[in-house]
């Protein structure tokens, strides 16, 4: 269970977000990518309160897919610099992870 992480990045649209989504699974960076539409932003931005519409990526990667994964959304991604948050996965249902794992192999 150690091995797995979940990323979360968000995208400015739906057409980039499955674009980025999409990629990753194609490369077996990722075994899966949620989209999650509506989700509103609000942050600062060189020097300024910003606010945007985003779409949330929820990534299903593992330790050795990480830093593939973040390169690829970089190059991906339309914004300067990209949410790229990673989570460890503490827990899970074992077919699920097994299912995780052969789909990143």
């Amino acid at each position: 269970m150690e091995q797995f992480r979940i990323v979360l990045t968000t995208a400015s649209s739906h057409d980039e977000a499955k674009r980025i989504a999409k990629a990753l699974v194609e490369g077996r960076l990722a075994a899966c990518v949620n989209l999650v539409g509506g989700v509103e932003s609000i942050y600062r931005w060189q020097g300024e309160v910003e606010e945007a519409a985003e779409v949330l990526l929820l990534i299903k990667t593992n330790v050795e897919k990480l830093e593939a994964v973040e390169t690829a959304v970089r190059r991906l991604h339309s914004y300067e610099v990209p949410e790229f948050l990673i989570f460890e996965v503490n827990g899970g249902s074992a077919a699920y992870l097994k299912w995780l794992d052969d789909s990143l192999t």
